[in-house]
């Protein structure tokens, strides 16, 4: 059991502003149900252009609903600028402090309510910024860099708690290290041979690379997949959609979908349709 704050149970176990407002200003959603997370925020404002009103629809645990609550309370009354300038750290400081393990339920709000203004301001929605580097959450080293830099971060272990990057496989931890290492002016430690993944961590990287990578590109065309099962380096899998009676098929198995999971996965990984 995480060891929670009062005031943090208090805002999980009676959340303030839950909702949604219909003729919204802004709106910011971020994270994802594929990695156990995401919210979406959104805000009126008065004719003072300041805060009237924000609600919050939060899918994950205590720390991000107490989260997702606290920072609609803090941001009313509030205009954009100073509303901006609201930090994971402030929100965590409001309720109290949050353990260490959950602070990126702080950071999430704080994501949140910067794309939430950029809508508001008409500023278009920025694509990945960086590269990706922790596959199994889609955690870039630009998003690194930033917790590195604004919370003092020094090793992978305060990296995962803020950001969640390096919380799966593990085999993002050369790179963190590296990133790390850059932002403090260390001098890099030499990397490690990564270890083999166990099943558990291979079927869930499959998943979110199918997630994020494979379904998107199929769902363009009418077309889906399903995984059904992952045996070994098997990964047996079910077409769905148009890609179900397409005759090229097996050329968009081999070639699109084992062809990504080997590049972001494994090399010894083989797609099957069942």
């Amino acid at each position: 059991m995480w060891d929670y704050t009062d005031k943090t149970k208090d805002h999980f176990l009676n959340p303030r502003n839950v909702g949604f407002i219909d003729d919204f200003d802004g709106i910011g959603e971020v994270g994802s149900l594929a990695c156990g997370d995401a919210l979406k925020l959104t805000f009126k404002l008065d004719e003072n252009e300041r805060i009237a009103d924000a609600k919050f629809q939060t899918f994950g645990c205590a720390s991000a609903i107490a989260s997702s609550s606290a920072l609609t309370e803090m941001i009313k009354g509030l205009t954009l600028d100073e509303a901006a300038k609201v930090t994971n750290e402030d929100i965590a400081d409001y309720l109290g402090g949050l353990p260490k393990e959950k602070m990126h339920c702080s950071v999430m709000g704080r994501d949140a309510m910067e794309k939430a203004i950029a809508y508001y301001r008409g500023e278009a929605e920025k694509k990945i910024d960086g590269e990706i580097v922790c596959e199994c959450f889609g955690v870039t080293d630009k998003q690194i860099e930033r917790a590195v830099k604004e919370n003092g971060l020094v090793t992978i272990d305060e990296v995962t708690d803020y950001v969640k990057a390096g919380g799966g496989c593990g085999h993002c931890h050369d790179k963190i290290q590296f990133i790390i290492d850059d932002v403090l002016g260390n001098t890099p430690k030499a990397a490690k041979k990564p270890e083999a993944l166990t099943n558990i961590q291979k079927i869930k990287m499959i998943d979110a690379t199918l997630d994020r990578e494979i379904k998107p590109a199929l769902n363009q065309d009418g077309g889906d997949i399903e995984l059904v099962d992952v045996d070994g380096n098997r990964v047996l899998v079910k077409l769905r959609g148009t890609c179900a009676s397409c005759s090229k098929s097996e050329i968009t198995l081999k070639h699109y979908v084992e062809s990504k999971l080997k590049e972001l996965v494994s090399q010894e990984l083989v797609v099957e349709e069942v």
